[in-house]
């Protein structure tokens, strides 16, 4: 069965940091390019960061920029959104999706349907 297992999330102090986790079980995530997305309470679902199947390309929307940082483990078959100076507006359910068609080249990766997707798991930023 393909499946994608987010982890990490969970309750920060603004201006914290927290690493998510995307681990692939069923398929290798160095064929496939990885994207994290959010859901924040009562928003629509919006792209946050993607990366290449090889690691060597990398995306981010401006909102997370110089905040996020994605990376990829092969070998521990893991992706990674190391997340830093958190916002209490980065409050969301982040989700992470893969896909073999679409390239982690511009914004409009976000724009494209993914083939998997997790289930998600929640950060909440708060005093």
């Amino acid at each position: 069965q393909l499946q994608l297992v987010e982890s990490g999330g969970g309750l920060v102090q603004p201006g914290g940091s927290l690493r998510l986790s995307c681990a692939a079980s069923g398929f290798t995530l160095d064929q496939v390019n990885i994207g994290w997305f959010r859901q924040a309470p009562g928003k629509e679902r919006e792209g946050v960061s993607c990366i290449s199947s090889s690691g060597g390309r990398t995306n981010y929307r401006d909102p997370v920029k110089g905040r996020f940082t994605i990376s990829r483990d092969n070998a521990k078959n893991t992706v990674y959104l190391t997340m830093d100076k958190l916002k209490p507006e980065d409050t969301a359910v982040y989700y992470c999706a893969a896909t073999k068609w679409v390239a982690c080249v511009a914004s409009s990766f976000y724009d494209y349907g993914m083939d998997y997707w997790g289930k998600g798991t929640l950060v909440t930023v708060s005093t």
